[in-house]
């Protein structure tokens, strides 16, 4: 970008522009941002729901754990779209907890209190976390669908028909 400076600023001295050091940065490869967000939203799906048993890092295979410990404006080789079984099983069935539990904890406060979603999620106002879950199913190749009718069939068995017919 071209940037335009008045005459007048030319001969000012002092420490560099926040606008030069913005534009000296390298770019970041997205990609990687991608990954390390999906990351990050797993972890803080373990932590809110207190999911146990579940490790994090296999959820990726071997280039996509290397890829966490790179730098941001590297270009680096991530997970491509052959992915093993086996992590492929680990991922549904993390997703499914997910979604599980997130039915679990509003079923039960709503019953137990009839608080609103906001109340019992005062931090995440606007997140859905089955929604969310599904959004990650994209990220970490599973279908959406799996996710979907497994959302519903949580929500007929905790008796929130009404839900679960939309």
């Amino acid at each position: 970008p071209v940037l335009d400076t008045e005459d007048a600023w030319m001969s000012v001295e002092g420490p560099v522009s926040i606008v030069e050091l913005a534009l000296e940065q390298k770019r970041i490869h997205y990609p990687l941002v991608e990954h390390q967000f999906v990351l990050s939203t797993v972890l803080y799906a373990i932590m809110r729901f207190a999911l146990k048993s579940v490790k994090p890092l296999s959820l990726f295979d071997s280039k996509g754990k290397n890829a966490f410990f790179k730098d941001l404006t590297s270009i680096q080789l991530l997970p491509s779209g052959d992915m093993d079984p086996n992590v492929l099983s680990i991922r549904q069935q993390f997703l499914v907890k997910v979604v599980s539990a997130a039915v679990q904890t509003l079923c039960s406060s709503q019953k137990a209190k009839e608080v609103s979603e906001e109340e019992l999620f005062p931090f995440e106002k606007g997140r859905n976390w089955p929604t969310l879950a599904v959004d990650l199913a994209q990220y970490l190749q599973i279908s959406e669908d799996v996710i979907k009718r497994h959302y519903v069939c949580e929500l007929y068995s905790y008796g929130m028909d009404h839900l679960g017919e939309e």
